[in-house]
């Protein structure tokens, strides 16, 4: 499970992933159809939220404001 703040102080503000099965948490999440849409997604709420994006590799992006 994802917290919603990370031992840095930034907070995390958004999950973006394309598997459904492996993600929850008190973040808002938002799902994808495929790595195209996850990656225009997390771009736009990048931008939105004024956060970075990271990729944990695993299907998932979090945007972070630190």
């Amino acid at each position: 499970m994802i917290k919603m703040e990370d031992s840095a102080g930034g907070k995390i503000l958004a999950v973006v992933s394309i598997k459904k099965d492996r993600v929850s948490g008190g973040a808002p999440i938002f799902f994808a159809s495929n790595e195209e849409e996850q990656e225009k997604v997390a771009s736009y709420l990048s931008r939105i939220l004024d956060a970075m994006v990271h990729d944990l590799e695993n299907g998932t992006y979090i945007l972070v404001k630190h």
